[in-house]
């Protein structure tokens, strides 16, 4: 006779509800806002299971994460689950070795827009390529890139209190570009001395002794004071280009929250900035604010 397998059914069980949890900011479709959030989810969904994840944004949409916490290099959350005690959550992410750091760190600084744009907390759009060139990925590309954990009894990983965990984290990444790198083992500052120092020392003997011979001595301030201001050489041949951020309010962003501040002020603000912004294209480009023509007064 065959025997039949014992197969085993789990009740379906429905979390405890809280006004508590963290509110995601979306409540249906597309989860994160800027291209590296977005791209943090799209690597979960290739090296995890999708059906999972989808039952993680439900509790991350319903507000089930309590509390989100960056420490040790780590991500510990708390996630109220259909127990009473909320379930702890740690993400880590495989560190880059310092070896790997290096590579990576002379890789960007062979560009200059990246060093810019990290000064001021943008995440370059194409800063993967600098990875990839030396060898390591900023996200996560394989399962082994992540570790997981959950006081849940559900043996699956992830489990939904780890996927929704995952989902608010994405939007951590959305104010916080620099928590990928930090994750990965470096600190902003790190990061940033890091291009500095490579930006400015010269590669070779040879370019600083051709850097300190080109370098003009400046005159004494007193004997230019009538024409300080005045361009030396007009400027048509230098290529300059003025375009909008890809983050958004990177100043304020990189500034963050004022402990005094009782507002957020990038709120606040926020209106200020982009109006700056129209203002700065409009003169660089001498273009003329259009209005735009409205089909129903026709």
């Amino acid at each position: 006779m065959s025997r039949r397998k014992k197969r085993w059914y789990y009740k379906p069980t429905q979390p405890i509800q809280t006004q508590e949890g963290i509110k995601a900011r979306s409540k249906s479709g597309k989860f994160a806002e800027n291209w590296w959030a977005r791209r943090w989810i799209a690597a979960l969904e290739r090296i995890t299971d999708a059906g999972r994840l989808r039952r993680g944004k439900r509790y991350a949409q319903q507000g089930q994460v309590l509390s989100i916490e960056e420490k040790d290099g780590a991500i510990h959350a708390l996630v109220q689950g259909s127990r009473k005690r909320p379930y702890k959550v740690t993400i880590r992410l495989q560190p880059l070795s310092s070896q790997q750091w290096e590579a990576v760190l002379n890789a960007l600084s062979e560009q200059a827009i990246f060093t810019a744009q990290l000064l001021t907390g943008e995440m370059p759009q194409d800063i993967e390529t600098a990875f990839a060139q030396a060898g390591v990925s900023l996200f996560p590309n394989k399962s082994t890139d992540l570790e997981t954990h959950c006081s849940c009894p559900d043996w699956a990983n992830p489990c939904k209190h780890v996927a929704a965990t995952h989902y608010i984290l994405a939007e951590q990444f959305d104010e916080d570009p620099f928590l990928l790198f930090r994750l990965r083992g470096m600190s902003q500052e790190a990061l940033i001395e890091g291009l500095r120092s490579r930006r400015a020392e010269p590669t070779t003997a040879e370019d600083a002794r051709e850097s300190s011979e080109q370098t003009p001595t400046a005159p004494p301030l007193e004997e230019s004071l009538t024409h300080f201001w005045r361009l030396a050489a007009p400027l048509d041949h230098f290529p300059t280009a003025i375009r909008e951020p890809v983050t958004p309010m990177p100043i304020l962003r990189r500034l963050g929250q004022p402990s005094f501040a009782q507002r957020n002020i990038e709120h606040v603000f926020a209106p200020l900035y982009e109006e700056a912004t129209r203002q700065a294209l409009r003169a660089a480009y001498g273009e003329e604010e259009t209005q735009k023509e409205d089909p129903d007064s026709k």
